[in-house]
């Protein structure tokens, strides 16, 4: 038999929109929305909301920022909305006051098949490390990061050319089916939970930072075309271009497996009319988009038309 459940929505970037979205779609009861207070950012240091706060000011959910977890304020503001069950998507690590207020429970969703890729950025990592698949868990939160029990998960194949942006937006539909799906057993009384399998070390998926997105040309073609697909559209891979002693950080976006029989060493570039080739720790690997510093990216042949690469230039 199911039973009508309030929930407390806690969320804060675009992929947490997507769930909400579901969750309103099939009729659930949002009765409050949690996230990060609101930033200055951007040259007039204007306030910057989070995408969750925005959806949920459109449709008049309550929302709450605070800036501490634990104050008391909001301890109470929150055991005010009388919530069965708080639902958290892309947000802060919970102390155990509020995972243990709501009468059903706390549960997370995460975008990876755990164990493998708990941390910070496990869409990007599942492409950076060539995954075939991944997918979305929603598992009960405990006083660790990403350990609890696992409710229920969903996968999906990673597509051999996909970027993590374009698997980001695919996993936030998925992950919404899935929110759903658990919500509904929540409600029916019907949740079996599993301890997560730790047979084999579980694959990490730590916070991108500048020097893990930095591309290290003595890898493989097929390794840095990963590393690039999977830091798409942000934060970007980068590297130094050496052309005739001006060193520019330069961000790549977009690069192809290619055949081409050309000899060059690591980080080495060879350009044609249309196109630029780099030399990797295999082979060759072709830089299709590509972003000057205080420029917009371009593809090859129109940075071409107007950049010229000395013969010596590589990329260090």
């Amino acid at each position: 038999m199911s039973v009508k459940i309030r929930i407390v929505f806690m969320g804060t970037p675009e992929f947490a929109v997507h769930i909400l979205q579901h969750i309103l779609s099939e009729n659930f009861e949002v009765v409050a929305v949690v996230t990060v207070p609101d930033k200055p950012s951007g040259r007039g240091q204007k306030m910057h909301l989070s995408a969750i706060k925005k959806f949920a000011v459109g449709l008049n959910i309550p929302v709450m920022q605070p800036e501490k977890l634990k104050s008391i304020e909001f301890l109470n503001q929150l055991a005010s909305f009388s919530a069965d069950l708080f639902v958290v998507v892309a947000f802060r690590m919970l102390p155990k006051e509020v995972w243990k207020m709501p009468r059903l429970g706390t549960f997370n969703l995460h975008a990876s098949l755990l164990p493998d890729y708990r941390g910070a950025a496990p869409i990007n990592w599942a492409v950076i490390n060539g995954e075939e698949k991944t997918g979305v868990t929603t598992f009960v939160i405990d006083d660790r990061i990403d350990t609890g029990d696992i409710i229920d998960s969903l996968e999906t194949n990673i597509l051999s050319d996909e970027t993590a942006g374009e698997l980001h937006d695919r996993l936030a539909e998925l992950g919404g089916e899935l929110v759903v799906q658990t919500l509904r057993k929540i409600a029916t009384g019907s949740v079996q939970t599993k301890v997560q399998s730790m047979e084999n070390p579980p694959k990490v998926a730590p916070k991108l930072n500048i020097e893990n997105t930095r591309i290290d040309w003595n890898r493989s073609s097929k390794e840095i075309h990963n590393l690039v697909r999977g830091l798409n559209p942000f934060p970007k891979a980068w590297s130094i271009l050496d052309n005739k002693g001006e060193q520019l950080s330069v961000a790549i976006l977009k690069t192809a497996l290619t055949e081409q029989n050309l000899s060059l060493k690591p980080g080495n570039i060879q350009t044609s009319k249309k196109e630029i080739f780099v030399g990797t720790g295999n082979g060759i690997i072709q830089v299709s988009v590509l972003q000057l510093p205080g420029k917009k990216p371009l593809k090859s042949l129109d940075l071409l038309n107007g950049y010229r690469f000395e013969p010596d230039s590589s990329f260090i």
